[in-house]
């Protein structure tokens, strides 16, 4: 069977192990390799190659890719093993935000251990425009923050809150208004967006609290990654559409979906 590249998802969990040990290597015998080899081979994203090939992410192979991390330390001293730019990346990533990283980690091995990653089919928009998202929560969390955002109960519940509070139903970032340009084709029409994100918030149930009103095009912009970030809040969003001059087009657009 062809080698099959370390996926940021995996990159990620086997960094942690890494950090967890000092930034230094750890053998195939070791309880945290045999433990992280079981979780690679449970992830949704790996099920086809484990049932073909009993060698794929092997002890051994999640070993060599501990060597691959440790070795690409800054303060290695020692020759360095070919583990590929992605390595580095999460390395280089891990090193400027060890709380991020340590909490996404934690959020994907919640998310195994309970079973609901499992349950979440692939997600239109999960993965970056170079076929793989490079975001520091890797692409199985991208999955499951869509999987809840585009729940219809939830986005529901959401709406029904703001019309008994009286609230206008528009996008919270730009203000669009579906049902003001599109008439009753628009009415009561909106995305939800959450405003923590899982590495943060963890598996928790969603408060209505905790979502905000999006169009499309304001929420597709909130996921998309970019420089190391695959998720922002609203707030930071609109702070960056005001370093731009204004412009009139995103009104005729913003049914795109």
């Amino acid at each position: 069977m062809a080698r099959i590249d370390w996926t940021r998802d995996e990159l990620l969990l086997a960094c942690e192990l890494v950090v967890q040990n000092g930034w230094h290597e750890l053998r195939q015998g070791d309880e945290g390799v045999l433990e992280l080899s079981d979780l690679l081979r449970s992830l949704p994203t790996n099920r086809d190659a484990a049932a073909n090939d009993p060698r794929f992410r092997s002890p051994n192979s999640v070993s060599r890719k501990t060597t691959d991390i440790a070795t690409a330390h800054p303060s290695h001293a020692g020759a360095t093993t070919r583990g590929g730019r992605p390595t580095k990346e999460v390395v280089s990533d891990f090193l400027a935000h060890p709380t991020e990283m340590a909490a996404a980690a934690e959020a994907i091995r919640q998310g195994i251990g309970s079973g609901e990653l499992h349950r979440i089919p692939p997600q239109p928009d999960e993965a970056g425009e170079d076929g793989e998202s490079t975001a520091r929560e890797g692409r199985l969390l991208a999955r499951w923050a869509l999987h809840r955002e585009r729940s219809p109960g939830l986005r529901k519940r959401k709406i029904q809150q703001a019309e008994r509070r009286g609230q206008v139903i528009r996008c919270e970032v730009c203000s669009f208004d579906f049902t003001r340009f599109y008439g009753a084709l628009g009415e009561g029409y909106i995305e939800v967006h959450h405003t923590l994100p899982l590495h943060i918030s963890g598996p928790t149930e969603t408060r209505l609290e905790d979502l905000a009103f999006l169009c499309a095009n304001c929420h597709r912009m909130c996921h998309k990654s970019f420089r190391g970030e695959s998720w922002r809040t609203p707030d930071a969003l609109r702070a960056l559409i005001r370093t731009f001059p204004p412009d009139d087009s995103h009104a005729a657009s913003a049914s795109d979906s």
